[in-house]
């Protein structure tokens, strides 16, 4: 024990300080180790740090409360929730009966004696410096401490009288507002003073103003509603101290128990209670969970096993890489080092010795690699910490260092420098004392055995990759076999590098040298050709899939309007905004015509579409009973249909689906003919047809024989709704209107049919702004663009905007970052390998000199000694990257041909048949092939010396 301890403590000593004497490479390989580390350490910093604790996730949302009650409006039917409220449903049997509805009297539900603040949330258009910004209103009084740690106070102060606010530090950046800054809303006079700004812990994007109760939700909404315009949508929800419970740490009464929710429950209320989030009841007495449709949602054992495997693999291949690019580093000093690894053979040490010192060197490296991974990682993300929570939106709970991971991650630094100097180590071990002393080279055999297990490997790789891709969906079985061929590929490497060198005799000097070296020194130019053909393939293999899936999107892309066409629609506020937007659109962009539209409207002109709010209704088109869709029918829905009849029905003009979504409710937009001219639709009749008082139809479905379609006008929402769940007719006044039917197959961008103002108002329909269609002269640029986004963002109204562009690719960033990845890469390892070449032929280039070769020999020949790396390693990655992701492709393939089946099955038949290609980027594949290399050999020329100083050649 004790002459171990003393070897590996020499051993250790003299890799230190060879460490430290080759500074450069040391540092080389200590920064391709330490990087993944410092990265992954960094990584799992962020993501503890970023998750709450239960105390900590529960002080953000109940501050110094017991207890938050909510209404579920559910008409105050008892409830089931979740421990922590998140998930809910009424208790009891609805499948035949109308589902509940309505608010509850949450305050009935608070026991007697208990502390009680409300918190009230709406929202508003405020006036900004830009425009208006639709934000939050939030009514808390956030001084009182049950509402210590909801809100954390940035500057100022909060609001205590009524005519003051605070606003998110988010909301102030956005609005270009400051405190003390006078704060208005859309539709109201009142002004209001900013005192204050603050933040929420766990949304600091959020853009809120914060008021105390009363002062500004109640009369914002009055005023918009006297406007006839939405209200502010408020609701509330109380937060509850129970008496004797103090600050809501749990003392005195200790909270709201498991029982005393389920109470609450019972009247209809959610409860979120502090002492049950901090101590939840087991499973067996949560009911919810009890039910149908609400059970464990963790992951299988057999999703957490592949997702294990997926991550070992992934952890797996970057090791290698770095051991690959590392190893010849070792080699490197190794070979430098081989008088001194000599000596020690000479002095008594034996072969174990000598891989000690080798071995030492990589685990030297791992350790400062570990070490100054794991301490960058700390520092930079302390440090970043502000960045990083506003990249993630929320403030961390604590900065939370979990030194187990983290060694576990060190741990891995220090395994891949131990890695990386094992083969380094058993080649110098088995070098001769003599051979190290005189520097000769000795015979080098290859191994025979590699090659045969790396054939083996290839094939049976292959076998499984080709099954995973031909007789299953399992995109992780190509993978794997992916894999496990490519490491074949790596362990074929040594005598795939031997073929290379048969094309030798056709170059000329330079070149032929740099060949015959590679080859005859396989030891360091195989895992340099290993480290590049990795990299390429990877890089192949994800190019290869991101280049097909970007020409089956391409393939697949639906246009929303005619090739440069804008359109703008607006639901809300009655449209009142709509004419403002139509200018706007009007004066930036290239307009060629503009056709205005308008929607049909039930109830007063401010009710937005859907909505159920008093005064509010609703219409639909009425679908004739013949060409009503089997499949789509109230009641059975074709549940009685077989699959045969469902694939027939599937192809029925009935029951095709379209394509482009309408913002309009069923498609029915209010128009006149440059609504048509917009859209290139070419049919003469159909203006005619507007013309005369008729609807323009472009979906047969909603004819009826009579060629007339019915819409019908529903008054009462409720009602309506109610009879459509006893399968009868909703209550309503139906009118008609006579129809032209368009051509079969124009193309109406997802619309059903089109009226004119005065069709609508002669039937009684009232229509209000909606929005317009454009055609342009030219594609509108983005800075056009840009320009009429600031111009919407001023009117604080949510508008859809769609400017028809066709497709636009994004790949190519990708691509173009695949292709410099693995141009470092490769030029990484082929400098390293280069490095290596040149320690090792320094007799040769001396030779060279002393027989009157040029001085440019040297850097030309450590051109293309890299060069010669790059190619090899390009050319097996290129070729071992595309077979991966042709069965990856070819899997994907079949699984949506299966995708497709079942919707056919299902009657689906407006599906299109899966289209998934096969594209090489070429283009990427040919940077690889010619400019990588390229330029792996003109730098590695560059930075080589051309004059040498003549020394004295030691006798061979």
């Amino acid at each position: 024990m004790r002459t171990w301890y003393h070897s590996w403590r020499a051993a250790l000593r003299i890799a230190r300080r060879d460490a430290w004497r080759y500074k450069g490479r040391s540092f080389l390989v200590l920064a391709m180790i330490a990087l993944p580390i410092l990265g992954v350490s960094a990584l799992d910093l962020t993501l503890r740090s970023s998750e709450l604790s239960a105390a900590e996730a529960v002080e953000r949302d109940l501050g110094g409360a017991d207890a938050r009650f909510s209404d579920p409006e559910y008409g105050g039917v008892p409830v089931m929730q979740t421990p922590k409220a998140d998930g809910y449903q009424p208790k009891g049997d609805f499948d035949d009966e109308p589902w509940p509805d309505g608010p509850t009297d949450v305050k009935k539900a608070i026991p007697a004696g208990a502390t009680v603040l409300e918190d009230a949330v709406g929202s508003g258009k405020l006036r900004t410096t830009h425009g208006l910004l639709h934000a939050e209103i939030r009514e808390l009084k956030a001084t009182d401490p049950m509402a210590r740690g909801i809100m954390r106070l940035g500057e100022g102060r909060f609001p205590e009288k009524s005519g003051e606010v605070a606003a998110t530090t988010h909301f102030l950046e956005a609005s270009g507002l400051r405190i003390g800054s006078k704060l208005t809303a859309r539709g109201f006079d009142a002004e209001y003073r900013i005192v204050g700004s603050y933040e929420l812990p766990s949304d600091l994007k959020a853009d809120q103003v914060n008021a105390l109760p009363g002062a500004l939700l109640a009369p914002l909404d009055k005023a918009l509603k006297a406007d006839d315009l939405p209200g502010t949508s408020s609701r509330s929800t109380y937060l509850v101290n129970l008496a004797g419970s103090g600050s809501g740490s749990g003392s005195g009464s200790g909270g709201f128990t498991w029982n005393m929710v389920q109470e609450i429950n019972a009247k209809g209320v959610l409860v979120v209670s502090r002492a049950v989030v901090l101590d939840p009841p087991a499973r067996a007495d949560v009911a919810l969970y009890q039910q149908d449709g609400w059970g464990d949602y963790e992951q299988s054992d057999m999703a957490q096993t592949a997702e294990l495997a997926a991550i070992g693999t992934v952890v797996g291949l970057a090791m290698l890489e770095i051991c690959l690019l590392a190893g010849p580093a070792f080699a490197v000093g190794a070979r430098r080092s081989r008088r001194q690894l000599g000596l020690v053979g000479a002095n008594g040490g034996d072969r174990h010795h000598v891989r000690a010192i080798v071995l030492g060197g990589g685990l030297v490296i791992g350790v400062a690699s570990a070490v100054v991974g794991t301490v960058l990682a700390i520092g930079l993300t302390f440090a970043l910490q502000p960045l990083l929570e506003d990249y993630l939106g929320k403030r961390f709970g604590s900065f939370d260092i979990r030194p187990l991971e983290l060694g576990g991650i060190a741990l891995l630094a220090v395994l891949t420098g131990l890695l990386a100097a094992i083969v380094p180590a058993i080649t110098s071990s088995r070098q001769t004392v003599l051979a190290s002393l005189t520097g000769r080279r000795g015979v080098r055999r290859s191994n025979r055995v590699l090659p045969i297990v790396g054939l083996v490997a290839v094939a049976i790789g292959a076998a499984i990759a080709l099954y995973g891709s031909l007789m299953t969906d399992q995109f992780a079985i190509v993978a794997a076999g992916s894999a496990l061929a490519e490491l074949g590929v790596v362990a074929l490497t040594p005598a795939l590098v031997g073929l290379f060198g048969r094309i030798g005799r056709w170059l000329p000097l330079s070149p032929r040298l740099a060949l015959r070296d590679s080859v005859r020194n396989r030891g360091r130019t195989a895992p340099a050709v290993a480290a590049v053909l990795a990299a390429v393939a990877g890089t192949v293999a994800v190019s290869t899939y991101t280049a097909s899936s970007d020409a089956q999107q391409r393939a697949e892309y639906v246009p929303e309007l005619p090739h440069g066409a804008v359109s703008v629609m607006i639901t809300e506020a009655g449209g009142r905004d709509v004419p403002t937007v139509r200018q706007a659109v009007q004066q930036t962009l290239p307009v060629d015509v503009r056709a205005d539209v308008d929607r049909v409207n039930v109830g007063k002109p401010s009710c937005e579409m859907y909505s159920d709010e008093e005064g509010c209704g609703q219409y639909e088109v009425i679908v004739p009973e013949a060409n009503q869709c089997p499949l789509w029918k109230e009641g059975d829905g074709g549940e009685d249909l077989t699959t045969a009849e469902r694939r027939k029905l599937g192809k029925d003009w009935r029951c095709k689906d379209n394509e482009v979504y309408s913002y309009a409710d069923y498609g029915v937009l209010v128009g006149d003919a440059k609504v048509l001219k917009v859209l290139g639709i070419k049919d003469p009749e159909a203006g005619k047809a507007l013309a005369e008082g008729k609807a323009v139809s472009f979906d047969k479905r909603n004819v009826n024989k009579d060629g007339k379609i019915d819409i019908r006008a529903i008054t009462d929402v409720k009602a309506a709704d109610k009879a459509r769940e006893a399968d009868e007719e909703p209550p309503g006044d139906i009118k008609s209107f006579t129809a032209h039917q368009a051509p079969e197959g124009t193309n109406a961008y997802g619309l059903s049919m089109i009226i004119t103002p005065a069709t609508a108002k002669a039937a009684g329909f009232g229509t209000v702004p909606f929005g317009a269609y454009y055609s342009t002269t030219s594609l509108p640029t983005g800075a056009q663009q840009q320009k009429l986004d600031g111009e919407i963002d001023k009117t604080g109204t949510e508008v859809n905007l769609r400017i028809e562009k066709g497709y636009s690719a994004e790949t190519g960033i990708v691509l173009l970052a695949l292709t410099v990845f693995a141009g470092l890469i490769t030029i990484g390892a082929a400098g390293i390998a280069t490095g290596l070449a040149q320690a090792d032929a320094e007799a040769d280039l001396k030779t060279l000199a002393a027989v009157g070769a040029p001085a440019r020999v040297r850097r030309t020949l450590s051109g293309f000694q890299c060069g010669v790396v790059a190619v090899m390693g390009v050319l097996l990655g290129s070729a071992a990257g595309v077979l991966p992701a042709i069965g990856l492709l070819l899997t994907e393939r079949r699984a949506q041909e299966t995708w497709y089946q079942d919707a056919l099955d299902q009657g689906l038949g407006s599906t299109s048949p899966p289209f998934v290609p096969i594209v090489v980027p070429w283009a990427t594949v040919a940077a690889l092939l010619v400019a990588v290399p390229l330029g792996a050999a003109l730098l590695a020329a560059l930075v080589t010396r051309s004059h040498r100083t003549l020394g004295r050649r030691a006798a061979t």
